[in-house]
């Protein structure tokens, strides 16, 4: 079963990521030791595509390689 939108968000800013701006349901989130923000489309109770789990996935762990 796919992991909803929400649970993306939660891993983000657990991460340390913060919104850094918003238009509908595209949010950008950004990181201080990360180049370029990671944009998570879809409303929070939508389930998560394949592709945007991978990309959380990746950002996170590039941010930590980076601390």
């Amino acid at each position: 079963m796919p992991r909803k939108i929400r649970d993306l968000l939660k891993d983000l800013r657990a991460a340390g990521f913060s919104i850094d701006r918003q238009k509908g349901s595209h949010r950008q989130f950004k990181h201080p030791k990360v180049n370029g923000v990671i944009t998570v489309s879809g409303a929070e109770g939508d389930d998560a595509k394949t592709y945007q789990e991978r990309q959380i996935a990746e950002v996170i762990a590039k941010s930590k390689q980076e601390s």
